[in-house]
């Protein structure tokens, strides 16, 4: 039994940290796992960066609430979903994701917790495990479960690898020529085609 498992941000909706970015003028908070495969260290980056112009989880869900799904991923997920189970798998935050689910006709998702104060400044983040995305797919497998994985960053080759098949979707020219053995593929068209591959 098959279960596709997909990373979210940069395969189904743009980066929300680049969106919040540009939407703030500090050019720092573009960075992401594409750019820097320590989590920990990114995200703490990212907490102080925010702490220092004073801008926390308000002004991240303004910005988040005019993104919209990259042209044709609902297509691509309603599809899917049609022919297997899927599951979103992110290292993103409910806070931040869960405005984006009607978009994307309500997904399962798996992702992580941010830890704010009351007044909206974010202290902290919890993961919900270590290693999420690899962990879960091994669970998944556990229980009887192949996978097929696909996403664009550094913390997706591991679940990718993981699986029975796995690709590399709108990922950047350096991770592509670091992992030469995982397809790459740019549209959802070839996604899905090479997803129904998979399939057993």
């Amino acid at each position: 039994m098959d279960i596709v498992c997909l990373d979210m941000e940069g395969v189904l909706v743009p980066e929300i940290w680049i969106a919040f970015a540009e939407a703030s003028g500090i050019p720092e908070l573009r960075r992401t796992t594409r750019d820097e495969p320590d989590y920990d260290k990114l995200m703490k980056g990212r907490i102080a960066i925010l702490k220092e112009h004073g801008l926390g989880l308000a002004q991240i869900k303004e910005v988040i609430s005019t993104i919209e799904p990259l042209d044709g991923a609902k297509a691509f997920l309603d599809e899917l979903r049609t022919l297997t189970q899927v599951i979103i798998i992110s290292d993103s935050f409910y806070q931040f994701a869960m405005p984006l689910m009607p978009k994307l006709g309500y997904p399962t998702l798996f992702c992580n917790t941010l830890e704010a104060a009351p007044n909206g400044e974010i202290t902290g983040y919890r993961m919900r495990v270590q290693n999420s995305k690899l962990t879960t797919v091994k669970a998944l497998q556990s229980i009887g479960f192949d996978t097929i994985a696909s996403g664009d960053s550094h913390n997706d080759i591991a679940m990718i690898q993981a699986s029975k098949a796995g690709f590399l979707f709108k990922s950047t020219d350096a991770i592509k020529a670091q992992y030469p053995e995982i397809p790459a593929y740019e549209t959802f068209d070839e996604l899905l085609s090479a997803i129904k591959g998979a399939l057993s």
